[in-house]
């Protein structure tokens, strides 16, 4: 994973966890609600019920003319009135002499309001049933008290058909969250398939497998893609004619030079040796900076290349130079080792550092290449005078060429430098077992 995934995610990780919490937000919200209406629409039709009872109990109460006593004419057409604590249960009372109940109340009593009107609430009734009650109080000759005309009805099949239906609410709802993110989930992947798609082939292009990126993609992307088609064949041209310019220019001043040097040779012996040095800084400096432009801008796409084909010339040519001086080359390549580099640098790199460790090996040089932590390591080795600490050190801290802290005028390690850092590698110097030095060059795009 990349810096940009580990710190702000994927697009498509980003699209499903706002999906996600849009969905945990909106569900709840619309499950509340659905639930808050449901119940008070059942509690609405609960309370029409119990109104419509209670009228009918009015209505059945009658009053005899000479005794002024009340009596209840019909049952209400329910037998739960008849059952004992059955949680349906009528009253009338005026609160003294007068009680009429139902069978349901058996011994028990409801309780009755002390003002008059018509009211409304909840009580705890026998057995600690919760009942919706409704009571009226009557004027009726005869009767110095109110007579209160009380209907109470259990909410239990209220609660339960309630919670029955907030249970299959809420499964509904679970369910239609899992299929809506399921199609948000796929609808996210088929509509940054394109995305996709294009990061494919900017990896292929990055890996040099490709040199275009294709352009059949909805209308925006395409548009997208093609301005990177144009900015990368503008990047290859410069790239090109930065070498070629590099070519030429080298053939220009090859010349000139030569011509110098000629010259310097009819001049007197202080005056030769003062022109020689200056006309070889100028020919070193020129080489120096015709090898980095030579270089420069292959390694953002190059392909992945087998080293052992690519490096096989120059290790052949410098082995049998290596057998005229004496010198013993070694070499360990695997065949099947691949590096993401450009063959003319990775022959540059190797052709520098190799002529180095033989220019100063006494009878020994070993080359080798490894695969390590995601890349290619190349070590060298060679049996010569090596470097102290202090020199390895100030080479690597201040760029100097190793050539320069000893007789010589190559640009073998500058070179190396800034191909290393071009590539995004690392370079190493350190003490070799066999006595020299020991250089290592890791580079990234290895497999």
């Amino acid at each position: 994973m990349s810096v940009a995934d580990s710190t702000r995610g994927t697009l498509a990780r980003r699209l499903i966890v706002a999906s996600i919490i849009l969905v945990l937000v909106i569900v709840p919200v619309v499950g509340i609600g659905l639930s808050f209406s449901f119940r008070e629409s059942a509690s609405a039709s609960f309370d029409e019920r119990l109104a419509s009872m209670h009228k009918v109990l009015l209505t059945s109460l009658e009053q005899e003319p000479l005794s002024g006593e009340l009596s209840v004419q019909e049952r209400l057409g329910d037998s739960r009135f008849e059952r004992v604590y059955s949680g349906w249960y009528w009253q009338i009372s005026d609160g003294e002499s007068l009680a009429h109940v139902s069978r349901s109340l058996w011994d028990q009593r409801l309780p009755i309001p002390t003002s008059l009107g018509t009211h409304w609430g909840t009580i705890e009734g026998p057995r600690g049933q919760s009942l919706r009650i409704v009571d009226q109080a009557l004027r009726l000759p005869g009767h110095p008290e109110p007579v209160h005309v009380t209907l109470a009805v259990s909410r239990q099949e209220l609660n339960a058909e309630v919670a029955r239906f907030e249970w299959l609410l809420w499964l509904s709802l679970i369910a239609l969250s899992v299929l809506l993110l399921a199609g948000l989930a796929l609808q996210i992947r088929w509509g940054l398939a394109p995305l996709r798609a294009l990061h494919s082939d900017l990896r292929a292009v990055k890996e040099g497998q490709s040199e275009r990126l294709d352009t059949r993609l909805p209308g925006e992307l395409a548009e997208l893609a093609e301005t990177m088609n144009e900015v990368l064949d503008h990047d290859r041209r410069l790239i090109e004619r930065g070498r070629s310019a590099a070519g030429n220019l080298a053939h220009a001043l090859k010349t000139p030079v030569s011509v110098l040097q000629a010259q310097a040779e009819r001049l007197p012996d202080v005056e030769r040796r003062q022109v020689r040095e200056e006309v070889a800084r100028i020919d070193a400096a020129v080489r120096h900076h015709l090898a980095r432009a030579s270089a420069a801008g292959s390694a953002a796409l190059a392909a992945r290349v087998e080293i052992l084909k690519v490096i096989e010339p120059v290790v052949s040519g410098l082995e049998r130079l290596a057998g005229r001086r004496g010198i013993r080359l070694q070499r360990d390549i695997p065949a099947e080792l691949k590096l993401r580099v450009d063959p003319q640098d990775l022959q540059e790199l190797t052709g520098n550092l190799l002529e180095n460790a033989l220019d100063w090996a006494h009878s020994r040089v070993e080359l080798s290449f490894r695969l390590d932590d995601g890349g290619v390591c190349m070590c060298l080795e060679d049996d010569g005078p090596g470097m102290t600490e202090e020199q390895r050190t100030a080479v690597l801290e201040r760029g100097v060429r190793l050539d320069e802290r000893r007789s010589g005028s190559g640009l073998g390690l500058a070179i190396v430098g800034d191909l290393v850092t071009l590539y995004g590698g690392r370079l190493a110097l350190d003490e070799s077992p066999l006595g020299g030095l020991r250089v290592k060059v890791w580079l990234p795009g290895g497999g």
